[in-house]
């Protein structure tokens, strides 16, 4: 009997956490952190809901921290197994874990001396130590290849087009003939988006688990590059800092390619870039490593302009670089993570720069519900930093183009060649975007679509 248990990503965008059990193999697929909503990082602290000392193993999608973000608290907790994932994920892994427990540590060590936690003393949720014991479980696999996790379940990786190094996985349990066929989408990224090839075909299953992030809506029409120089413009009107949140894999990336071709073409001024972030600035030494991985379809730049650098990119790894940038009155942009506003240097930037009119703030993709950067999407004239309410009068920027989630045409371009699975369930998406994207597959494939629970069990047959 082979069944599957959805313990994150359930009716909500994070924690992605699937459970597969086939025979006496206990397989994880992701270990995402849950973040957002205080009752979803509620069960960051609980206790696993699985038991990690009879996980085998635990197969990444990729690097994001929604995705990987609770590995530590696992092995913190017993799990001795594999961690098996691309290269680029590994090493983008590394840097994401060690710098969320230093981001943990760091809150917590500032939370005690300013006496605003609730909880005396404050403690992190792992630390570097039990990072460094999770990096020594990983092992790599190239796509394309099986490999078996824990038998009798094997799986092998297909080019996902969301982050260097994502993929969808495809699943084989091979206890019964013809074999089980599973797949997970993982998370699936845009066609023709900057920086990463279209996301393979999916292949032929059984059950598909895919992700609903946009199941409801569809990307703005919009010139992606263009959409950048008319906001940026704007922001040097004002002659303000214009800060721009964005994950440090993947969307820094993104922004500084993109900028740089702005630059180059004459579209913007040459405005300093700062990129603010010592993860981002170690991913982007990842980037240069795992070409074979990047598309630069929307333009190469000229022979003397090294990508992702130049004389007008700084990187800022080190504290005092990071304080510096408070002096800087603009115009400038200012590009620092998280992508959410839920830590990280952004949250220092954001209390420095949100009251002043001169300001921009950017938001650059998929804002999670209980997120500072949903409540400003959102329209907040106040913002709570730090114990203090906050007026927002900076500007407030979106540009939708830069999600590296496909939107429901995406996803509906993504499936179309899939032969009919014999179920569907929807994960990765907020509750009105999952049950819009089920009615739609349901009228337009006659799919049978479920919308799991969190900590559901499905036996799979």
């Amino acid at each position: 009997m082979t069944k599957i248990t959805f313990h994150g990503a359930a009716q909500t965008v994070t924690g992605s956490k699937y459970l597969i059990e086939a025979d006496d193999a206990c397989v994880l697929v992701d270990c995402g952190l849950f973040q957002g909503l205080k009752e979803l990082r509620e069960r960051n602290w609980t206790p696993p809901p699985f038991n990690p000392r009879k996980l085998d193993a635990v197969v990444l999608t990729h690097a994001h921290l929604d995705h990987v973000g609770y590995l530590p608290r696992v092995v913190q907790q017993g799990f001795r197994g594999k961690v098996f994932c691309t290269p680029a994920t590994a090493e983008l892994g590394q840097i994401i874990l060690f710098d969320s427990a230093k981001i943990q540590e760091s809150d917590a060590e500032y939370a005690n001396k300013k006496g605003f936690s609730k909880h005396i003393p404050a403690f992190p949720l792992y630390e570097s130590r039990d990072v460094e014991q999770t990096v020594k479980l990983f092992r790599t696999e190239s796509r394309g290849k099986w490999f078996s996790p824990a038998e009798p379940i094997w799986m092998r990786f297909h080019d996902a087009g969301h982050l260097l190094g994502s993929n969808m996985i495809e699943v084989e349990i091979r206890n019964q003939k013809p074999a089980l066929r599973i797949l997970f989408s993982g998370d699936v990224g845009r066609y023709d988006g900057p920086l990463y090839h279209d996301p393979a075909p999916p292949t032929e299953c059984d059950y598909l688990i895919c992700e609903c992030t946009y199941g409801n809506r569809d990307h703005a029409e919009i010139d992606l590059l263009q959409s950048l120089a008319d906001v940026v413009n704007r922001s040097v009107k004002r002659g303000g800092v214009m800060l721009v949140a964005a994950f440090a894999v993947g969307r820094s990336q993104q922004l500084v390619y993109m900028l740089q071709l702005l630059k180059q073409e004459g579209r913007i001024p040459d405005l300093p870039i700062y990129l603010d972030s010592p993860m981002a600035c170690d991913a982007t030494a990842i980037y240069r490593e795992y070409d074979e991985d990047i598309d630069l379809s929307e333009g190469e730049l000229d022979a003397e302009t090294p990508f992702l650098g130049g004389s007008r990119v700084f990187y800022c790894r080190k504290t005092p670089e990071s304080k510096a940038l408070n002096r800087h009155g603009g115009p400038a942009i200012i590009i620092s993570s998280s992508g959410m506003m839920t830590g990280g240097r952004i949250v220092h930037h954001l209390k420095q720069r949100i009251s002043s009119a001169a300001n921009t703030i950017v938001l650059g993709g998929f804002m999670a519900v209980g997120t500072r950067g949903r409540l400003l999407q959102d329209g907040a004239e106040t913002l709570r930093m730090h114990g203090e309410d906050l007026p927002v009068r900076a500007a407030i920027e979106t540009i939708p183009g830069l999600s590296g989630h496909a939107d429901r045409s995406d996803l509906l371009r993504w499936l179309g060649p899939l032969p009919d699975p014999k179920r569907v369930f929807l994960t990765h998406g907020e509750p009105d975007s999952a049950a819009a994207f089920a009615a739609e597959l349901t009228k337009s494939r006659g799919w049978d679509v479920q919308i799991p629970s969190m900590g559901e069990t499905q036996e799979l047959v």
